[in-house]
């Protein structure tokens, strides 16, 4: 008779059996955040974010861009922001070297290094796009700030 798969550590000793009780009191499961549940976050003009989890060193939430919205220039302060397109298409403006600009398609993933000022555009006139962002680091989640003078980024 063929024996039941175990997900439990193998115990060598009262030692690990010590372990096993430690990790238990700590762990609580699996934490699940329903859509209704979100809660609002941070705001940039034209960018609604609803945060998800957060802790001391990482945010996680979604930003939807309306049809056709170009948000307020902004940034994260000294948080990396990971994320990852679910639908949609975004363009990213930022200033590096002057203004540049990167076009992102639905299943694509991007990294927004610490203090890089930029702004998100939805390029469509018809649907609005939605990104999920983890934010890693501490203090502010946005920083936002005046527009660049024209020409001068």
């Amino acid at each position: 008779m063929p024996q039941k798969p175990t997900f439990l550590p193998k115990l060598t000793s009262a030692r690990s059996l010590v372990g096993l009780v430690d990790l238990a009191s700590v762990m609580t499961g699996i934490e699940v955040v329903r859509d209704s549940d979100l809660t609002k976050g941070a705001s940039t003009h034209g960018i609604t974010r609803m945060r998800a989890f957060e802790s001391d060193d990482l945010l996680v939430s979604q930003s939807r861009v309306g049809p056709g919205v170009v948000s307020g220039w902004h940034h994260h302060g000294k948080r990396h922001l990971y994320g990852f397109l679910v639908s949609g298409r975004l363009q990213l403006e930022y200033l590096l070297n002057g203004t540049q600009m990167v076009t992102l398609q639905a299943g694509d993933f991007f990294h927004i290094p610490v203090g890089l000022v930029h702004r998100d555009l939805n390029p469509d006139k018809d649907c609005a796009l939605i990104v999920v962002n983890v934010l890693a680091g501490k203090g502010p989640a946005v920083i936002n700030v005046e527009a660049p003078p024209e020409g001068k980024s």
